[in-house]
């Protein structure tokens, strides 16, 4: 077959006529249509394919929804046919589509449809956000927020207790509407009088298992609540309109696709929204790809995880196989689950939110099931538990030899427990945007020997052999992968100065941590993590290199395009 017309020829010419193999047959100049025709071509560009059998390129083909071929510009020239999309990279990176290895989907979605409190200054602007809200709301709607952190304002509340506010300011201004506002790392919520109120929380209401009410010196509730002790509030936002879903998974996708995510872990979900997944890919509204971990109690587990076990779903857009579990908090609210009580906080070693014995069960299921089980642990003593009760599921079972189980953000390890991880085989599914961004408070939590020796020590598990995936936590952390890779590489914080360096990544091995240790952890290595022949034509392409570019300019990187199967999902706006 054929391809002729002035148009095609000087394509051709400018893209090498030797290599197209131009021929001259009666009636005019024409080339040869490849046998391989490509439907996408970037080209004049660095193309990092993050596989050593595939050596790096300045062009890459795609057809359909799989790479066909990475070279220099010549030689994918070859690949042109006459209905082939050519973009022009202008010299700009090309990488594996990012691979974010833990968030909360629907919450990236629902962050959007509340007010935002990641960037307050203090908690009178929190006040302040709240009086306007309310201002147009009918009397009784429910006030919701998400985003504050105590440890990032830029003074304490007065009254404080334990850092927290307490409630006061926030009712007058809210009478009558239920208020509730969650932490940014969703291990607590602030209630103001109104919701405590509808809840029937009151001076004699016990602490739940796993959770605490944070009370003054009187005993009265100020307002926090700890962990499991967020239920309690459920009753105050009963009668609110839910969150449409499919919304917040349509807000989702948008804003993962226009961070160069193409591949989203989704840390935690019930089987409805399993559905509703599954829905969306049926209709094709889903735009990124979705590894699902089920949060379910064990009993919902055993009688359904057949039912819901998917793998590839919808041309690999859905994949179910993993069960997520909480044995702590987050350490901010000082919820992580501690060996030894907080520094600046000594009557506490923090909670533990589920049964150990509980967990013990479901690694049972995991294994009969053929369920990857990934397990939340941030402190010393979780950590610790969990390895533990992965020792023994393993020990037990020895045929698991490809288990790959996980423990989510491990952030603070006991320095006994690191090597721990390549022993077991566990991958460590951390977040480098959480080190600088708890820097400047981890020290005081922890103290200064503890946090050296065992927080966010990213080198020291690398060199463990384990496999260490990256992500942000979305929505605790904006989704965005620039910020969590140059978390990776510089430790660097907002005031300057650098969080430990000694357990910096290099900037290959961050890249590896977003593209194939993401791939690795979600068992998809074969198909996605990297840019080879065959695998799927994930593309992320950024405004800067940021392999070479000078470190201060890596947060400054812009995502360009982002491809999700041989199709641009989203263009830059110039």
């Amino acid at each position: 077959m054929y391809r002729c017309g002035t148009l095609r020829h000087s394509l051709a010419v400018m893209w090498g006529t030797v290599v197209l193999g131009l021929v001259s047959l009666a009636g005019g100049g024409c080339a040869p249509e490849p046998d391989v025709a490509a439907d996408l071509v970037l080209r004049n560009g660095k193309v990092v394919t993050v596989d050593a059998a595939t050596p790096n390129g300045t062009a890459i083909a795609m057809a359909g929804d799989t790479v066909v071929a990475v070279g220099t510009d010549e030689e994918i020239a070859v690949y042109v046919g006459s209905g082939t999309e050519i973009i022009d990279l202008e010299g700009q990176l090309a990488i594996p589509g990012f691979i974010d290895s833990h968030g909360h989907f629907l919450g990236v979605g629902d962050a959007q449809m509340q007010l935002d409190l990641m960037s307050v200054a203090n908690w009178d602007e929190i006040v302040a956000m709240v009086e306007t809200a309310v201002a147009d709301a009918p009397a009784g709607t429910l006030v919701r927020g998400r985003g504050w952190h105590q440890e990032k304002w830029d003074r304490l509340p007065p009254g404080n207790v334990e850092g927290l506010p307490t409630h006061h300011t926030l009712s007058a201004v809210s009478p009558d509407h239920p208020v509730v506002l969650r932490h940014a790392s969703g291990h607590a919520s602030f209630a103001n009088a109104k919701a405590m109120e509808m809840a029937g929380i009151a001076r004699d209401t016990p602490d739940p298992d796993g959770g605490e009410i944070v009370r003054d010196a009187e005993g009265n509730p100020i307002g926090a609540f700890r962990e499991t002790a967020q239920r309690l509030l459920t009753p105050a936002t009963r009668n609110a309109t839910p969150p449409d879903p499919r919304r917040q998974a349509e807000l989702a996708s948008q804003e993962a696709l226009s961070k160069g995510v193409t591949s989203f872990h989704d840390a935690g979900v019930d089987f409805e929204t399993v559905e509703l997944y599954r829905r969306l890919v049926d209709e094709g509204a889903l735009g990124v790809r979705l590894y699902v971990m089920i949060r379910e109690p064990n009993d919902r587990l055993a009688e359904h995880l057949d039912d819901y076990r998917l793998v590839d779903y919808g041309d690999h857009r859905l994949t179910v196989r993993a069960i997520k579990v909480s044995v702590d908090g987050a350490l901010g609210p000082h919820g992580a689950w501690l060996l030894e009580p907080y520094s600046d906080l000594p009557s506490s070693t923090g909670l533990n939110t589920s049964p150990i014995d509980a967990l013990h069960e479901t690694a049972r299921l995991a294994i009969e099931h053929d369920y990857q089980l990934c397990v939340h642990a941030i402190g010393d003593r979780a950590n610790r538990e969990v390895l533990d009760v992965y020792q023994n599921a393993l020990e037990q079972h020895p045929e698991a030899t490809d288990h790959r189980w996980r423990v989510e953000h491990a952030q603070h390890l006991h320095p006994a427990d690191i090597p721990r991880f390549g022993e077991l085989g566990v991958i460590a599914a951390m977040q480098g945007v959480h080190a600088t961004s708890d820097g400047p408070w981890v020290v005081p939590r922890l103290g200064e020997q503890r946090a050296r020796e065992g927080a966010y020590v990213w080198r020291d598990l690398w060199g463990t052999g384990a496999v260490i995936s990256n992500g942000t936590d979305a929505p605790v952390e904006d989704v965005d992968p620039i910020a969590s890779y140059y978390a990776t590489v510089s430790r660097r914080l907002a005031d300057g100065t650098v969080f430990y360096p000694d357990q910096r990544l290099t900037r290959m091995e961050a890249l590896e941590t977003y593209t194939i240790r993401g791939a690795l952890a979600a068992f998809e290595e074969d198909i996605k993590g990297s840019l080879a022949p065959g695998k799927l034509a994930d593309v992320t392409v950024l405004s800067r290199d940021i392999l070479t570019v000078p470190e201060e300019d890596i947060p400054g990187t812009e995502v360009v395009y982002t491809i999700v199967g041989g199709k641009v999902m989203y263009r830059r706006s110039d």
